[in-house]
């Protein structure tokens, strides 16, 4: 089972037991969600009736908790600790997949310093096995670690959570994209008609060249016709000569008196 497949089993999960809890409980399903080792998406989560009630409630850290699951990073969340409920240690683990999920979206080389630095590692061993262990081995992302350049060469990575905003980048990126892609195809198009026009006048040309030696040819048969047959054989011998150094005839050099 891919972990896409996974993730729709437990988004359902929690959006089914988020849909029928309120306060307190409900706070302890964030808790529950924030902490399972295979969830790595929670806007589903996020868009619960139930859960957005939080808002303005003695529970309402738990909203702002959630939110900083499917947005944030772990700096992120140390910036405003003291607002937010202290995590245990499986959901500070999933803070940090997430936070190379992050990494990765804009960066397909991520430098050993950067993700020290973001993930309060202390020395390259412990990075090399979070990412090989914690993120290769799960399934959110896969690469190369290259430890003679320190770094990590990220060639796949699992989707986060939209940003709020961020859909109306992707959607500029793409149009964006769209109208280089129609501009790049009609350069192409223009490129295949002059390809197929030069294609058809070197046909043209090599047609009138052919013709031409026809010609040529004709115009010289009909002239050596006319010769007296004395210049003539001549003509045809000298053409024949001019292909036969030295000239041999029957094994012996020949020479012929022409007059």
């Amino acid at each position: 089972m891919d972990i896409e497949q996974k993730q729709a089993e437990f988004i359902d999960y929690f959006v089914k037991q988020a849909s029928s809890l309120k306060g307190s409980a409900l706070a302890n399903v964030i808790i529950e969600a924030t902490s399972h080792p295979s969830l790595f998406a929670f806007s589903e989560i996020l868009d619960v009736p139930n859960v957005l009630e939080l808002q303005g409630t003695e529970h309402s850290v738990f909203l702002e908790l959630l939110r900083m699951f499917a947005h944030g990073t772990w700096s992120e969340y140390k910036g405003i600790a003291d607002r937010l409920p202290q995590l245990v240690p499986d959901q500070i683990l999933k803070l940090k997949q997430l936070t190379v999920l992050t990494l990765a979206e804009t960066n397909k080389v991520l430098p050993y310093e950067v993700l020290m630095q973001e993930l309060d590692v202390s020395n390259v061993r412990e990075l090399e096995d979070f990412l090989i262990n914690e993120c290769m081995y799960v399934g959110i992302v896969r690469g190369k670690l290259d430890q003679l350049r320190r770094f990590f060469e990220v060639q796949f990575a699992a989707g986060r959570d939209l940003r709020p905003g961020q859909l109306g980048n992707m959607i500029n990126t793409l149009t964006n994209w769209l109208a280089t892609s129609d501009n790049l195809l009609v350069s192409i198009q223009e490129k295949i008609k002059w390809a197929d026009s030069m294609s058809e006048f070197d046909k043209k040309h090599s047609k009138e060249v052919e013709e031409k030696v026809e010609e040529a040819k004709k115009s010289l048969s009909v002239k050596v016709s006319k010769l007296p047959l004395r210049f003539s054989s001549f003509l045809y011998y000298s053409l024949w000569v001019q292909h036969a150094s030295p000239l041999y005839i029957c094994g012996e050099k020949t020479s012929l008196n022409y007059l």
